[in-house]
């Protein structure tokens, strides 16, 4: 099945959020993936760990052989991202503290997450796709 992809950021994050919570197909795995905005001109992330995690995430997801859902949250240029005040960083449902950083989503929790040094890492990936 194919891998949905539906863009956030701190703006409307919450509204994309409630959309992809209220999907009620059944089984489908929702993950979200917090990461840092890209540069207009070279459409490259100003965070090097997201460029390297990202071609390695869409990969592992797209190979489900069920329906995923991914948030990808925007978290803005790097000095929005460095303000401890940060949204996602204040947030209790998911206290960010590096992007890249992607979350299994179930029942408006996270059941899993990978951070920013261990998101490129393919059997981390596995293990939390397959809900370990």
């Amino acid at each position: 099945m194919p891998l949905k992809m539906v863009d956030a950021n701190v703006s409307n994050f919450e509204e994309e959020l409630k959309r992809m919570e209220s999907e009620n197909t059944q089984n489908q795995l929702k993950f979200i993936l917090f990461l840092a905005d890209k540069d207009p001109s070279s459409s490259l992330s100003w965070c090097p760990d997201c460029n390297v995690a990202e071609p390695v995430i869409y990969q592992k997801l797209a190979a489900v052989s069920g329906e995923v859902a991914l948030l990808r949250a925007f978290v803005g240029d790097r000095t929005t991202w460095r303000n401890p005040s940060h949204p996602w960083r204040a947030d209790s449902r998911f206290k960010i503290r590096g992007v890249p950083t992607l979350v299994r989503w179930e029942n408006g929790a996270i059941v899993g997450r990978l951070e920013d040094h261990e998101a490129h890492v393919e059997k981390k990936i596995n293990a939390l796709i397959a809900g370990n």
